[in-house]
């Protein structure tokens, strides 16, 4: 898969969104000082992170829990949506390293980006990246505001999900299933797409309808 392919898919959907989109169309950056590493966020005492789920639990006028899993169905979206987009495209995912990538808050919440990009053939691959470059971050928001990790995981799954559907068609299942733990099992086929087995916690918001891909929509919803 040349990047530039990509690229272009991902320009168009920015165009699409009013250019609005959580990660750079080229997916590289030279950072200046407008970037973060990720890395920081998980770096102890965890002062950056735990600052960005108290500012999102306030946004939302949500207890802290809550906004840690906001936070992350928004930040774990838009680190695995060039993967889905790409695999749709033609079965090669491009991978931003943990140490490689950058972030700053935008108006898509946050956009990511990377000073490299690797591009992998295999779900096993996507698999490593996940635990290499997600990993870290999902257990230091679920250690720092108690969320559950399988609830988090489940806002990655869906990330896989939705581009697939909503951007380009894709086997989304097949690949979740083949990447394995730990996003395999956490979305069930319906007759109209898919649904989660975990809740993202937006549900839990005052006067806040479920999302049409909620588990409590069939009380399915596991921690």
């Amino acid at each position: 898969m040349p990047l530039a392919e990509l690229t272009g898919v991902l320009e168009r959907v920015a165009a699409a969104r009013g250019g609005v989109l959580g990660v750079l169309p080229g997916l590289r950056v030279e950072p200046d000082d407008s970037w973060t590493p990720l890395q920081e966020l998980t770096r102890e005492p965890y002062t950056l992170l735990s600052g960005l789920i108290e500012q999102t639990a306030g946004r939302y006028d949500a207890p802290r829990h809550v906004g840690a899993a906001l936070l992350w169905k928004t930040l774990g979206y838009w680190l695995t949506f060039p993967m889905a987009v790409g695999w749709a495209l033609d079965g090669r995912a491009p991978v931003m390293r943990y140490e490689d990538t950058y972030f700053k808050q935008s108006e898509a919440g946050v956009t990511v980006a990377a000073t490299a990009v690797t591009v992998v053939d295999s779900p096993q691959a996507i698999r490593e990246a996940l635990l290499q470059s997600q990993e870290p971050l999902v257990k230091a928001i679920s250690g720092q505001a108690r969320v559950g990790a399988r609830t988090l995981w489940g806002s990655t799954a869906e990330a896989f999900a939705h581009p697939m559907t909503a951007v380009l068609q894709g086997d989304y299942m097949g690949l979740l299933r083949a990447v394995g733990r730990p996003v395999d099992g956490l979305l069930e086929q319906t007759a109209d797409g898919y649904r989660r087995r975990t809740c993202c916690l937006w549900v839990t918001l005052p006067e806040a309808e479920p999302c049409s891909t909620c588990c409590v929509l069939r009380e399915s919803c596991a921690a």
